[in-house]
């Protein structure tokens, strides 16, 4: 968890507990977040909660208390602590990524479904329109896949709006696309365009990325090494950055970057692009169960790509360069795209959509 995670962390609990009702504030725009001076508590440290005690009315211990409870038990989080008049320290734990990487390649394209909805009966409504009858079926693996017990076509069962469609027949992954990208109540998206392979096509960008995955790691054996789930190493380790952009050439996706010393920093312009794969990594089983609950499997779409964009800025550091020998950061970034890549094969399972090998 670097600062920048922690400070969004720090905003969720504050938004949390006005949500909860635990606080009568308005949500600031961000959470500073500081390493802790010599001789303090913890790693980091902030002093959100004297800032919001004026505006809530409580004093600051307080407000610290509400929001320590709220952050006690986020992954990445070792202890929060409270000292003086109402500082939070925060220890981070070492190891949480590599826990997360390990625990997806264990559970597989099954990562992220879970029980949340069990006991929960769900019977749809016969549905003889094309998307319609696509969007419950997708729906009926979503529900299943969080727990639920979920059927399609009982009579007097649960009736969705959904905006029709015209499959032509065959509901190919570009139909399926089309029809799920949009909210079921929207208009679908046109499929003429989601059969070119460019980069501004989201289906092509999530397939491409799954099968980025898939060549690193024959790469990789032909290199000499596997995969291997560790702590990823922090910016201003040897490694090269590279910035998102545009195809270079048939089969690269983003444009080169600058390789950095050990022990300096990256510059600004080609920042970590592990630490956004990782968080969306760890909030997939939420997405998947929020489109669940909410009827939505746009949403699934939606976090795929996002996925995909995160993976493709990521998969350029996961290989050595020229005369680079592979190390044991190479293997960490290479179990974390072969991570991503089984997220991406697994909610396009959900969608019923293929995750080809290669593209």
């Amino acid at each position: 968890m670097t600062p920048a995670d922690l400070s969004l962390t720090v905003l969720r609990a504050v938004r949390r507990a006005v949500d909860d009702g635990a606080l009568r504030v308005d949500v600031p725009s961000r959470a500073k977040v500081e390493r802790a001076r010599p001789g303090g508590v913890g790693e980091y440290a902030s002093s959100i909660a004297l800032s919001l005690a004026r505006p809530a009315g409580r004093s600051a211990l307080d407000v610290a208390g509400i929001l320590e409870e709220r952050l006690r038990d986020v992954p990445g989080l070792r202890a929060v602590e409270i000292t003086g008049p109402g500082f939070l320290n925060f220890t981070l734990q070492r190891d949480v990524d590599a826990d997360l990487v390990r625990g997806i390649l264990a559970a597989g394209t099954s990562y992220g479904h879970g029980a949340a909805l069990a006991g929960t009966v769900v019977r749809f409504a016969v549905v003889a329109e094309p998307r319609a009858v696509l969007v419950v079926e997708t729906l009926v693996r979503l529900l299943r896949s969080q727990g639920a017990d979920a059927e399609a076509g009982a009579d007097g069962g649960e009736r969705l709006h959904v905006y029709p469609g015209a499959s032509g027949g065959h509901a190919t992954d570009a139909i399926r696309w089309a029809f799920l990208r949009a909210a079921p109540h929207d208009r679908p998206l046109d499929p003429g365009p989601l059969l070119v392979p460019h980069e501004r096509n989201p289906l092509f960008r999530v397939q491409y990325a799954y099968s980025r995955t898939r060549r690193l790691l024959v790469n990789a054996r032909q290199l000499g090494f596997t995969p291997e789930p560790a702590r990823l190493g922090e910016p201003g380790q040897p490694g090269q950055y590279v910035e998102p952009g545009q195809y270079v050439e048939p089969g690269q996706y983003g444009q080169p970057g600058q390789c950095v010393e050990p022990g300096r920093p990256g510059p600004p312009e080609h920042p970590d692009h592990a630490s956004p794969l990782l968080r969306l990594l760890r909030e997939h089983p939420l997405a998947l169960l929020s489109a669940a609950r909410h009827r939505a499997p746009d949403r699934v779409a939606r976090q795929l790509e996002a996925v995909a964009d995160a993976l493709l800025a990521f998969q350029h550091t996961v290989l050595p360069l020229g005369d680079e020998k592979p190390s044991a950061a190479h293997r960490s970034r290479l179990a974390l795209a072969e991570a991503a890549g089984t997220v991406l094969a697994g909610g396009l399972s959900v969608l019923g959509i293929s995750a080809p090998d290669r593209i």
